[in-house]
This record gives structure tokens, sequence and C-alpha cells, in this order.
């Protein structure tokens, strides 16, 4: 019985890791594809940017619900009064509950923006400073955008996880994360904050030498920060890490280990989830000639 319910759990555990992954790597897409429509709404409602991001990655799950795939709805915007466009009906709180229907995603993100506007509700949102990030998050709650009674702390964790308040800047740009202006390189790159650590994700144009010049870390350091030996090349698509990862994995993955993927090593796994390699040796008690195999189990913390 034992042996049976342990295979259940890892098999149980391997879909989950693997779903976990693909929803983050989802909402990293998401975000790249949305952040100049946020900020253009940003600038026209004074709705901060963030707020716009974090609402439609939790609203339309990073843009692959069925809500944003027929109807391009990203964020939950039911019929109502006043709307006399077309509508899909989907079960919400009524197993025929309308919501609005959009031609393309821009339409939504305009539509979201005047929802919030121009009705009365909303209005002391507008009093907050476009920083208040946290403000916005409890005052949509409490002016009822939403019955789920976690959804402020909701769209807290999403800002913070994916450092969106880098959006918030009232110059149009995004702000290095110490506060020196914009850049051609902070308009090709996103700052991520995971596992409580800055880190971007390298193009082709990038370099140790033009990653450090941009900002403002030593080469030195971003290698020691990335767990990189001295003459090792920046690849387009590395996790590149501004300052120490951490020594164990976000407290979101207490019991849950990571699945290993086809091809993927444990390096691959350390930049991931913004943990120093040596310290998943450590977790897992692993020899330094381990090789790891598809489906194994890494401990994160």
């Amino acid at each position: 019985m034992k042996a049976r319910f342990l295979c259940f759990f890892i098999a149980l555990t391997t879909i989950f890791c693997a779903f976990s992954q693909s929803q983050s790597s989802a909402q990293w897409r998401y975000i790249e594809k949305y952040k100049d429509m946020a900020i253009d709404q940003m600038h026209r409602y004074q709705i901060p940017a963030s707020i716009t991001l974090a609402q439609g990655l939790c609203e339309s799950g990073a843009g692959q619900s069925r809500l944003a795939r027929e109807a391009h709805n990203h964020f939950g915007i039911k019929v109502g009064t006043g709307w006399s466009g077309p509508y899909i009906v989907m079960a919400d709180d009524r197993p025929d509950d309308r919501f609005r229907k959009y031609k393309n995603d821009a339409e939504s993100f305009e539509d979201h923006s005047r929802f919030l506007k121009n009705n009365q509700r909303y209005r002391p949102l507008f009093q907050l400073k476009p920083t208040d990030y946290k403000g916005w998050a409890h005052g949509l709650k409490k002016c009822g955008y939403a019955t789920n009674p976690n959804y402020a702390p909701m769209l807290i964790g999403m800002i913070e996880r994916y450092n969106l308040t880098q959006f918030d800047s009232q110059r149009g740009g995004r702000l290095h994360r110490n506060g020196a202006s914009e850049s051609t390189f902070y308009a090709e790159h996103i700052v991520y904050r995971v596992n409580k650590s800055y880190m971007i994700i390298a193009n082709s144009a990038d370099s140790w030498e033009r990653i450090s010049e941009e900002t403002g870390v030593s080469v030195r350091k971003l290698l020691k920060y990335n767990e990189r030996p001295k003459g090792s090349r920046v690849q387009a698509g590395d996790f590149i890490y501004l300052e120490k990862k951490r020594t164990k994995g976000d407290k979101s993955l207490k019991g849950i280990p990571h699945s290993v993927q086809p091809g993927e090593s444990l390096y691959d796994i350390a930049q991931r989830y913004g943990v120093r390699l040596k310290n998943i040796y450590k977790l897992n008690a692993l020899s330094p000639d381990y090789t790891p195999q598809v489906g194994d189990l890494i401990w994160l913390r």
C-alpha cells in the first residue's frame, strides 16, 4: 500500500511540476507581449501598468483561458449595463454569465481602463499615488472588482514575483532596479524577480561586458552570481542574475520537487529557480559525478 501511494505521489508531483513550469513560462511570455500595451494605458488613464499586467495575468490565466482565447477578454469583465457589443456565455457566479467579447486584445485593454476610469465606485483608486500598487490591489478588492477574498494578495504576489513595478515609471520607460534611467538595454530586457533575486533573460546581442556596463554589476560579480567560469559566453535565452541567488527555493516550493525534463541539467534548474547550484547538491545529497535523468525529482528547499 505504501509503495503504491508513493508511486501515485511521485506521478502526481511530476505532473504538478510540469504544469507549474509551463505556467511560469506562459507568464513571462504574457509580460513580454503585453507590457507596452499596459504602459500605454497607464499614460492615458493613470492606472499603474503593474496593476493592469497583474490583473491580466490572473484573470486570463496568462492569456490561456477560454475567455482570453475566444473573446480576447483579459480582465473577466461581464456585459453589465452600457454594453451593446457581442458577448460570450460562460459559467462563473451563474452557469449562464455573459462576458464581453472584443475584436482584439488591444480593445480589451482599452475597455478595462475605461471600465475603471468611468465607474464611480473605482474613483477612490485614482486618488492613490501611481506607485502605490498595494493600495490599488486592496482598493480593487474593496470596490468589488472580484469576489475572491485573496484577490489583493494574489495581485501583489504577481507584481512582486515578476517585478512588474519596473513598468510604472511615469517617464514611459522602465527604471533600472537601482533607479538609473532607461537605456536601449532596458528597452530590450525585462528585469524579472525570481526567488527574490533580480535577473534578466539574455538576447543575442548580450555579453558579460555589455550587461556589466548597463547594469553596473562587474563582470567578476556576474560570473560569480551565475556560477559561470571565466571565459564562458552569454547565450540568447540564458538567465543572468544581477545579484546573489538564494540558498534554497521559494517557500511555495516546500514539499514540491522539480521533475527533470529532457536535456535539462542541474545548472539549468538552479538558474530557473534562482538557487545556488552547490546548495542543490547539498539539499539532495548528490555526489559530484551525479548526472540527472529525465523524471528525477530535485528538491529545492
